[in-house]
């Protein structure tokens, strides 16, 4: 089976590729410009998709999850990457600043109530604004949950998935002194922000290729070399939120404040053998969170583009929009 079987048998789950009907550069304050788009149908449900990373931005194929019929789907570049500027910048970014960037575009757009569609940190993102704002939510769609904790950082950057993968671990590790590979993050942070471009280039490549490397059961290892822009604010930003602990006010925040989310339903997608994000988390929010509900999808890893998992968002879409009304969308 060839590396590229997995992403076609996604892709034959997906919509035909779409164009925006709107696509504008917004002003959300502290010097930042975001890009935002709409496709699909003006008239239908509204649903706003969250990207992974922090600093992965949105692309092209995840307009395709959703039938263009039915939905009015808005997509964004978080604070910092894709089209976003300023690119690949910490200053005025934290969960805080993207969550009212998120009630900006609502506002913006004249939406009263929305459908939450995310995944990885895209899921953490879609849970933290559902709680702080659980009267603008409709639905909560999630894939390869990441809930900030620091049990889940442990296993990423201390070793954990490390022991699946040990030739990925050797080259993220190698560059940092052995004196400093107790807190990889830390480590990589001194030079991800150090002011010289070309080492924090080489450092950011490094970061990205190990994400990279775990993300599909049906990767070799050898996924190639991130594009230069994209990798420097790809591991900038996660670096930065991960340093900060996702600037939550305690590890296990989300879970603590599931009560406030307990009425909005919901499903979790989940790989099975998610080495990014391991099932864990979605197992113990789906168990604190009575209208949520968990699609543990066999043979599967991380990766939006996974067949199985790509099928089941689809699948799970298409209902929720046909049912618009059950969600006051």
């Amino acid at each position: 089976m060839d590396k590229f079987s997995g992403q076609k048998r996604a892709a034959a789950h997906l919509f035909p590729p779409i164009d925006p009907f709107d696509q504008r550069m917004l002003d959300v304050g502290d010097g930042h410009h975001i890009y935002v788009e709409q496709c699909g149908n003006p008239k239908g449900a509204p649903v706003v998709v969250l990207h992974g990373g922090p600093g992965g931005g949105c692309s092209p194929a995840m307009r395709r999850y959703f039938d263009p019929k039915d939905w009015r789907i808005i997509l964004f570049d978080q604070r910092g990457c894709g089209r976003s500027r300023p690119h690949a910048t910490i200053r005025n970014n934290t969960t805080w600043h993207l969550v009212d960037d998120i009630e900006r575009i609502r506002n913006t757009l004249g939406i009263e109530r929305w459908a939450v569609f995310g995944g990885s940190w895209g899921a953490t993102l879609a849970l933290i604004y559902a709680e702080a704002h659980p009267g603008r939510v409709g639905y909560l769609a999630l894939r390869g949950v990441f809930l900030s904790m620091q049990r889940e950082l442990d296993w990423f950057y201390g070793g954990g998935a490390g022991q699946f993968w040990p030739d990925q671990w050797s080259r993220f590790v190698t560059p940092i002194p052995e004196e400093e590979r107790g807190d990889l993050i830390a480590a990589y942070n001194r030079r991800l922000f150090c002011g010289d471009l070309m080492t924090e280039t080489r450092y950011a490549r490094a970061w990205a290729a190990w994400e990279n490397a775990l993300a599909s059961m049906e990767s070799d290892g050898m996924g190639g070399e991130s594009p230069a822009d994209y990798a420097r604010a790809f591991a900038r930003l996660e670096n930065h939120y991960f340093a900060n602990r996702g600037f939550l006010e305690e590890d296990g925040q989300i879970l603590r404040d599931l009560h406030r989310i307990a009425h909005i339903p919901g499903t979790v997608v989940q790989g099975r053998y998610d080495m990014i994000c391991p099932p864990l988390s979605a197992h113990r929010l789906t168990s604190g969170w009575p209208s949520g509900r968990l699609h543990m999808i066999r043979n599967a890893g991380h990766a939006l583009s996974e067949g199985g998992i790509s099928e089941e968002l689809v699948r799970v879409m298409k209902g929720v929009g046909q049912a618009r009304d059950k969600f006051g969308l």
